[in-house]
């Protein structure tokens, strides 16, 4: 389990991040260059996700039989009819064991009541067949090496730029230490959450357990009711065995509403809603603005997706959607950009593209409004814009 003593680690980590690029930008003139520094770190438990599924999908890219399943699969229990097929067993094993890492997330996963991939394994289905055909068998290697040279490349231009400077062999010492931090480190932001997620997941089976026995004796109608009760609900119910199903129906009622509301692009813990503009001195005229998270400019197909199950992503695509979370990370590795609606320089979509080597902006207001699916854009990373070219 993650230690939080490594908090001080994780934030040290992400303080030299900062002063890597204060400083290179203020002595080479050239921003944000811990993007690029930041590719294919190790311990990374959420960019490994995103890869360990090229492995899987590279399983199942040997059988025809188990694509053209998978190809009209439905939401069923596809582990029912794998073994049914030449290959099956193989592909079944490969995602069982991925399943064992990583088969706790799903999006929207810090909600205990979100299906997760062991719960729905046909989730991973669509992510499973864009890697077959987006991608050469073996491309987990080739993928995380391409960054890691990328990385290394950078790091040694800074140096041997930093070198010729006034003073160049101590900022030299200084910025070649700050790298090392950054690339041992910065990994390791992932895993609070991955072991809070962890967790969550045993907590949940013990809960539907409980719910299993209430369904058994007629208390409530489904497993998924007692999604609508607090725990102090729940708990109650399990101990007195009687509740007044109108409370599960009138919730449902409510979610169903709230679920037609739009939130607010930024609101502080407190519940503040903060309203403001972007500068937009550096936007060209009709472009959409936000926050730049990972430098470098791209151009693509976007792809507007609201559920990652919809993903039908082709290599060079532009991911446009509201958020992201770990879930979504394993769409990442055939993507060429990202462009959310929420976020900030540290949520996640911002982390893996940086991880990963993608341009990407957040908080772009009304964007998977603004773009239509398939039109081609341009986003640029560096200074936070996206232009719709056609």
């Amino acid at each position: 389990m993650f230690d939080p003593r490594s908090l001080g680690v994780i934030t040290t980590a992400m303080v030299t991040a900062h002063r890597i690029n204060k400083n290179i930008e203020k002595w080479l003139g050239e921003k944000n260059v811990a993007d690029t520094l930041s590719q294919s770190v190790p311990n990374n438990v959420t960019s490994e996700m995103g890869l360990a599924l090229l492995d899987v999908s590279d399983v199942a890219r040997q059988y025809p039989e188990v694509i053209a399943y998978f190809e009209k699969a439905e939401d069923g229990d596809i582990f029912k009819e794998l073994p049914k097929l030449e290959g099956g067993t193989a592909v079944l094993n490969a995602m069982q064991n991925y399943l064992d890492k990583y088969g706790m997330r799903c999006s929207g996963e810090i909600d205990i009541t979100k299906t997760r991939w062991w719960e729905k394994p046909s989730l991973l289905v669509p992510i499973i067949l864009s890697n077959i055909k987006n991608f050469e068998p073996n491309a987990r290697i080739t993928k995380f090496e391409e960054g890691r040279l990328e990385a290394e490349a950078k790091e040694h231009d800074l140096l041997r730029r930093l070198e010729k400077l006034p003073n160049g062999k101590k900022k030299v010492k200084k910025t070649k230490k700050m790298i090392s931090v950054l690339r041992n480190h910065i990994g390791y932001r992932e895993y609070p959450k991955y072991d809070w997620i962890c967790r969550m997941f045993i907590y949940k089976k013990a809960l539907m357990n409980e719910a299993a026995k209430l369904v058994e004796k007629g208390i409530i109608k489904s497993k998924e009711d007692v999604y609508y009760l607090s725990f102090e609900e729940f708990r109650e119910v399990v101990r007195t065995q009687q509740l007044d199903y109108e409370i599960i129906t009138e919730r449902k009622k409510a979610y169903d509403y709230y679920e037609t509301l739009a939130p607010p692009r930024l609101m502080t813990s407190e519940g503040e809603v903060i309203f403001g503009e972007y500068n937009t001195e550096n936007v060209p005229e009709g472009a959409l603005a936000g926050i730049p998270v990972s430098s470098g400019t791209i151009e693509g197909r976007a792809r507007v997706l609201l559920k990652m199950e919809d993903a039908d992503i082709e290599e060079g695509d532009i991911l446009v959607t509201t958020f992201t979370d770990p879930s979504w990370t394993p769409l990442f590795v055939s993507l060429k950009g990202l462009v959310t609606e929420v976020g900030g320089l540290m949520t996640h979509g911002a982390v893996i593209a940086r991880e990963y080597g993608l341009p990407a902006v957040v908080g772009v207001e009304n964007a998977t409004q603004e773009i239509n699916d398939g039109q081609r854009i341009r986003i640029n990373g560096t200074e936070g814009y996206v232009e719709i070219l056609d």
